[in-house]
């Protein structure tokens, strides 16, 4: 997956202390974090590439990710003490999900934990 970005060190930073994962390439214009190694992810999961880009991000993005830990409140203050900050991109009061953007205003989401109930059904076991 390939991210714009005008700090390609910043964001790969960012989202590898956010993910947990590795930074495995740097250069002037380009940096590349991967899961760790040896981890069940490494064959599964897409590198994420950032690669450096003159233009500022002016718009919601097209594609943001969803992390789902099993302590939301907890994986908020983290995200935000690493550089994250939470945006409102029309959702409601309602909802169980909470927006934030990284350093330079990308979206992404932090979902509630599944219930039980939910759990069981996505393992085929409800």
């Amino acid at each position: 997956m390939v991210v714009d970005a005008e700090d390609c060190k910043l964001l790969a930073a960012f989202w590898s202390r956010a993910l947990g994962w590795r930074i495995t390439y740097q250069s002037e214009n380009e940096w590349c974090i991967e899961p760790p190694e040896g981890s069940p992810e490494v064959d599964v999961a897409p590198d994420i590439l950032f690669v450096k880009v003159s233009d500022r991000k002016t718009t919601k993005n097209r594609l943001h990710l969803d992390l789902r830990p099993k302590d939301q409140a907890a994986q908020l203050r983290r995200l935000i003490d690493l550089g994250a900050t939470e945006v409102d991109v029309g959702q409601s009061s309602d909802d169980t999900w909470v927006v934030l953007a990284d350093p330079e205003g990308n979206e992404f989401c932090v979902l509630a934990p599944l219930s039980p109930e939910t759990s069981e059904r996505d393992a085929g076991l409800g």
